[in-house]
């Protein structure tokens, strides 16, 4: 296998459930800063889009870091980082895995928009509140759903614990998750794993 990736973005998911799994991959480093993504042999072969993550498995490139968690995690069903298929903890891990992407990260990519990525002439305010309200209202659900348990789907780590881990360490980043303490205290957790210290080294 191999994993197209930069630092400090998406592409660190995959790459720390690679770790977890312990199976053989190429890490190939793509150096935005010098805008290797956007050369017309990567967006051709790579990514379309000129982004990362990109993983390539048995000839296969896909995109998106969410497929790749899930496809990885059921392409070595005995390391268990998946619940069993049918299962009630499967429902919760697809439901979890929906909800991280879906509800609760989306606020915070509106939120750097409209505080940082953008030119300030481009920035409105009322939708960067907005968007903090989103995520909070997203919080206080995966806060209490992670009341009294150790991991986001059932009794044990999961590929769903890398994304939603991934996702709070961003938002924490952001000044985002001070109000939730317990969701702090789940984040550090799971990036106290070695395969996450690896995955994020550099």
């Amino acid at each position: 296998m191999k994993l197209y990736y930069a630092p400090r973005t998406r592409s660190t998911r995959p790459r720390w459930l690679l770790e977890e799994l312990g199976v053989p991959y190429e890490l190939v480093r793509v150096d935005l800063a010098q805008g290797a993504h956007k050369q017309p042999d990567y967006l051709q072969h790579v990514h379309p889009l000129g982004f990362v993550p990109a993983l390539e498995d048995g000839g296969q490139v896909f995109m998106e870091s969410t497929a790749h968690l899930l496809h990885l995690a059921d392409r070595f069903p005995q390391k268990g980082l998946a619940p069993e298929p049918g299962s009630p903890e499967r429902a919760a891990y697809y439901q979890w895995m929906a909800f991280a992407m879906t509800t609760l990260e989306p606020p915070l990519e509106a939120f750097l928009e409209h505080t940082q990525s953008l030119p300030e002439a481009q920035r409105v305010p009322a939708l960067a509140e907005r968007a903090v309200q989103r995520f909070t209202d997203a919080a206080r659900v995966l806060d209490a759903r992670l009341e009294g348990r150790e991991f986001v789907a059932g009794s044990r780590f999961s590929a769903a614990d890398v994304l939603v881990a991934s996702i709070l360490a961003w938002a924490g980043s952001l000044g985002r998750t001070k109000d939730f303490p317990g969701l702090q205290a789940y984040a550090r957790r799971q990036l106290a794993r070695p395969a996450a210290q690896r995955a994020r080294a550099d």
